[in-house]
């Protein structure tokens, strides 16, 4: 489903993409994220995404209420704090996408796949 704005001129749709790759561009910038993770169901591996296929480690639905729900699939740095990288992200990524689309975010599921050290 596409998210919908109605406004006086008309009609606004919002591919889930598009929220996706902005969500996604978002959360790599946050600290302690070292990016998005696409996990192999047929072997269990984890593997860290390049940044151009950003999208593979997000998956955003949209209700009936025109409410956005985000799953993150996350690499974090070795030795932080991953409750504290996951309120950043959340806060973070809520502000931004509310700015960006107009629509509210219901909610922002984190799953930390891995860990990795960065050099």
């Amino acid at each position: 489903m596409k998210g919908c704005i109605n406004n006086k001129m008309g009609q606004i749709q919002i591919d889930t993409d598009v929220i996706a790759l902005y969500a996604g561009t978002t959360a790599v910038e946050c600290f302690g994220i070292v990016g998005m993770a696409a996990v192999s169901m047929k072997d269990g591996l984890v593997k860290l995404l390049k940044r151009e296929s950003l999208t593979h480690g997000i998956n955003v639905t949209i209700n009936d209420e025109n409410e956005i729900s985000i799953d993150f699939h996350v690499i974090v740095s070795y030795g932080v704090s991953i409750s504290t990288v996951a309120d950043n992200l959340i806060e973070n990524v809520k502000y931004k996408v509310e700015e960006f689309t107009g629509m509210t975010v219901e909610k922002i599921n984190i799953f930390v796949e891995g860990v990795r050290v960065i050099d």
